[in-house]
Order: C-alpha cells, then structure tokens, then sequence
C-alpha cells in the first residue's frame, strides 16, 4: 500500500490545499453508544461474524471507533482492534471505482450517456458471437446504476485465469433484459465499468485511486493487494474448499476479483473503519480536496428511472426495507459489501456510519447479519439525536 501520491490534476482542487480532517471525540462512546455495541457484542456471542470494527462521525467529529471479537471464533485467535484492515468487497464500488468515474467526469473524460459500445468494442456482441442491437443502448450511466440489462453474478474464473479473459468475458455476458427496464445489482456491470474507466484514464483503477483519491485523503491504510507481512493482520474471509482451497486471509475474498489479480472494479479494497470515516468526511464537506461538490450532487442523486430503483450512480439509498434501518434522510446514500461490511452516508445530519466485519467466515453461508445490520444503525442513530 503506496504513502505517497502526485497530486491531483484537477487544479481548482489542488489550489484549494484543504484536506479533509475529523476531530476525535469519542472518550464517551462507551456511554453513548451503549445500546449500538451491545448489539454487535451480542452478535459476537451469537457468531453473526467473528469480529466487527465500527466509525461513526457526526458534525466533523469521530464519535465512535470501536472493535469487537477475534478474527476467528477460535478462543486463541487474535482480538479485533479499531486499527484492523478489512476485506470491503462491493464498498470498492464506491470508494474505487465511482470515484474514479467522478474524477474523470470532473475532467471532461466521462459522459455518464456514454454507449460502452464506444469505449469498449468488444461489448457489442455476446458470447456466442451474434449481434444484440439492444447492446448498443447501454450506458455507462447504466453500468453504474445497474440498469444495464447484465445479470448479477457468473463464475468467470471458473473460465478465464487472467485480467484480460475475464474482462472479454465480462463484456461478452449476454443481456438478460432489455436495458433500462429494470435494476439487477451486476458484478458483471461493473466489470466491464472498470474496462471502460481504465481505458478513459488509460491507467490502472488501483494506481489512478492511489494517487488521486486515496493519498490525497489521506487514506494509507486503504488499496488493493496488502502485503504479505500485512496479511497476518487482517482477519480471514473464508476457510476455500474450492477454488483456492486454503484459508482466505488479507487476499480479496471474491473469486473472479482474485482471478484478476487482486485489483477489480466490483471487489479488492482493503480499509480500516476509519479511512472509510475520512472518506466519508470528505464527502460530507463536499469533497475536497477531491471531488467538486456539483460533481458529488450528480453521482449521489438517486436515478429516476427505472421506476423502482432506489440506485444513485454508483451508491444505493435507504428504501423501506433497507438494511441502513429506518432513520437515515431521503437524502442519505451508502453500500453494502459481501463480505459483511457497509457504509451509509446522510449528509442532512452530518452523519456517516461504517461497519466492517467478516461474516463470511469460515464458508459465506451465514447470513444473521442481515438481522444485525438495521438495528445496529437505528441504535446509532437514535444515540446521535441526543448528542
């Protein structure tokens, strides 16, 4: 994980020389957020996931930043410290990838309607080699919405060894519908997002964020691919009986990320709860030193169409069944990742909430913080009314 960066290019930006900052005040979480971490201990106990790490921030203050478990459930595993790296899974969605797409729309290199057929050619037809007119409708502002027509998930890897092969698999996926018509949350979508990005950029997701996102939010613990004497202590996603028949740890958990190298456009950050708290920060302040605040306003509005989704350009909103729980601002945005880890953004009240932990472990199968999830934040949130 790189500490250093180039600035960004985007010269009103860099000129502005401000850098994102939260005042730490949490000596009272413990009070505060009783009822919160009581619910994620009872969790712990209840093995909804071996270990759990939590940021919260209101008004530009760190207000909670906590730990919770040990990597695994074994009593000698090592504890769960605020400081703990996790695997974000689909949080690279947001943090990488639509950021990376903000930037260059920032720059004049995106438009969000945009055919993918004129960036990436190779998406015009599918796999069988027949011609698909509908392809040529779909949009980069499709992709990030996950309105384009491509289905959720496919084990590419159990097809393609490389980058290369799994993104010609990717944008060679046919349509399951018609594009526009309806919202399937798509890996597939994003896969080939991240092809079209790069080629924009002509330069790699995890060296452009490295520069441009990450080092200038000071976010040094956050990218793709931690080192190997950094994998010791980052907790496990899965004990592989398949395709990588060993113990998961401080590798990216998503098979096809992996087949990839470590570095996708769906999958592979790793973070701290509270890099994701200073990610949030900057986007609550509008931004900088980073993104415009215009630019945020268009990524993070949701979408109108279709008529159901609750999807922004990149990020999800609270619905009425929403894991975020019942108290974030029609306004507010978030996502969720796979392997147990979220973040929800409402900048009504000023307010971020992260929750990192390894549900996962030891095989995916257990899905009990889905239960954990919305009462969590409700918790939170309720605590935040009396601050």
């Amino acid at each position: 994980m790189l500490l250093c960066y180039k600035p960004s290019s985007d010269l009103a930006l860099r000129e502005a020389n401000l850098t994102p900052s939260l005042t730490f005040d949490f000596a009272n979480q413990d009070e505060v957020f009783a009822r919160g971490f009581t619910i994620l201990q009872q969790a712990v106990a209840n093995r909804a996931f071996p270990c759990a790490s939590l940021a919260v921030t209101h008004r530009e203050r760190l207000v909670a930043l906590k730990a919770f478990g040990h990597f695994t459930y074994e009593v000698d595993s090592p504890a769960a410290l605020p400081e703990t790296i996790f695997d974000l899974a689909s949080i690279t969605k947001v943090m990488a990838t639509t950021s990376m797409a903000v930037l260059l729309y920032q720059r004049g290199l995106l438009d969000v309607e945009m055919p993918v057929v004129g960036i990436v050619p190779e998406f015009a037809d599918d796999e069988s080699g027949a011609s698909d007119m509908r392809r040529g409708q779909v949009t980069l502002r499709m992709l990030l919405a996950h309105s384009s027509g491509l289905p959720a998930h496919l084990r590419l890897y159990e097809r393609a060894s490389t980058r290369d092969e799994i993104t010609l698999l990717a944008a060679s996926t046919p349509l399951t519908h018609d594009p526009g018509t309806r919202v399937e949350y798509s890996d597939i979508g994003f896969i080939v997002l991240g092809e079209a990005l790069v080629r924009l950029a002509d330069e790699r997701l995890d060296t452009f964020c490295q520069r441009e996102v990450f080092g200038p939010l000071g976010l040094a613990r956050t990218g793709f691919n931690p080192l190997p004497e950094q994998r010791a202590l980052i907790p496990p996603t899965l004990n592989d009986q398949g395709f990588r028949p060993r113990m998961i740890q401080g590798e990216v958990n998503d098979d096809n990320a992996a087949a990839m190298g470590g570095v996708a456009a769906h999958a592979g950050l790793f973070a701290p709860a509270e890099d994701l708290a200073q990610f949030a920060q900057a986007i609550l302040n509008g931004g900088a030193p980073v993104f415009r605040r215009e630019s945020l306003a268009i990524f993070t509005k949701r979408e109108l169409h279709p008529a159901e989704t609750t999807r922004t350009l990149g990020w999800d909103t609270p619905s009425q069944t929403s894991l975020a729980g019942k108290h974030f601002s029609p306004g507010s945005f978030g996502h969720l990742g796979f392997t147990g880890t979220s973040l929800w953004i409402d900048p009504e009240r000023q307010i971020s909430i992260t929750l990192l932990t390894n549900r996962t472990w030891p095989d995916g199968n257990n899905t009990a913080i889905r239960q954990v999830r919305p009462e969590f934040h409700d918790a939170v949130m309720e605590s935040l009314i009396h601050l």
